[in-house]
């Protein structure tokens, strides 16, 4: 496996549960329920990538990993 592919394994539950704590309900329109659950969709997985990249960033510019 490569060490990317276990930080999105690593970064994948962590942003799910974390993002449990907000309130993005007072943020959406009534009665769009399916737009919500899009939208929290695709806002998990931009700050799953986002995430990822950087610890990968990190950790190739100290040279933890080749």
């Amino acid at each position: 496996m490569s060490v990317k592919f276990l930080l999105y394994l690593i970064m994948t539950p962590l942003v799910l549960w974390s993002m449990d704590s907000l309130n993005i309900n007072a943020l959406l329109k009534k009665n769009h329920v399916t737009q919500a659950r899009i939208f929290y969709f695709i806002l998990a997985m931009c700050i799953i990538f986002l995430l990822t990249n950087f610890f990968y960033d990190v950790f190739a510019s100290a040279k933890i990993i080749s």
